[in-house]
């Protein structure tokens, strides 16, 4: 039990790195997020943490004591910065206000885009941003432009729409003409 332990706290602490790195990655470039949302990162983190903390035992050579060295200090690491993500964003979560504005589905169904007006108040811009849906939690970032406040949308294709009749999306290629 104790030689698992070890095992899988490193290389679960390991995903839970990547997957944080990946899901800060994606935010600063509005790339598909497929990474979890953070608390379950946390959650997971901390599943790490007592692992490692029961893998401590195994001191049969100097690899596993380095593994749980390593292994500490690398969900201690990432719990720390996860806790203060998410106090960061539960605080600036309340600046402004983020409305729903609608929820559009392409002719064929195959494609969901929730379109949001934000505004910011004295701390920042406002406008209107859209969401593309995926599965689980995956959602991507499409659309974002500042100084509006309302839409119109028109469906052209399957995969392409236009937006307030100056910006056309071809979710096909999933960027911006």
């Amino acid at each position: 039990m104790v030689k698992q332990s070890n095992f899988w706290s490193f290389y679960l602490i390991l995903s839970c790195l990547v997957l944080g790195i990946y899901s800060f990655y994606s935010n600063v470039n509005n790339a598909r997020l497929i990474a979890p949302p953070t608390y379950i990162l946390l959650f997971l983190s901390l599943l790490a943490f007592t692992l490692c903390v029961i893998g401590f035992q195994d001191r049969r050579t100097w690899k596993t004591k380095m593994r749980s060295w390593v292994t500490l200090f690398l969900a201690l690491l990432l719990i720390i910065s996860l806790l203060f993500v998410l106090a960061f964003t539960s605080f600036f979560s309340n600046i402004g206000k983020n409305e729903h504005l609608k929820t559009i589905s392409s002719p064929n169904h195959n494609y969901t885009i929730d379109f949001y007006s934000f505004d910011a108040g004295a701390t920042g811009p406002f406008g209107v941003r859209g969401e593309l849906d995926g599965p689980l939690w995956f959602k991507k970032r499409v659309y974002y432009e500042e100084g509006v406040h309302n839409i119109t949308i028109e469906w052209e294709s399957d995969t392409t729409l236009k937006i307030n009749s100056t910006t056309t999306l071809n979710l096909g290629q999933g960027e911006e003409e």
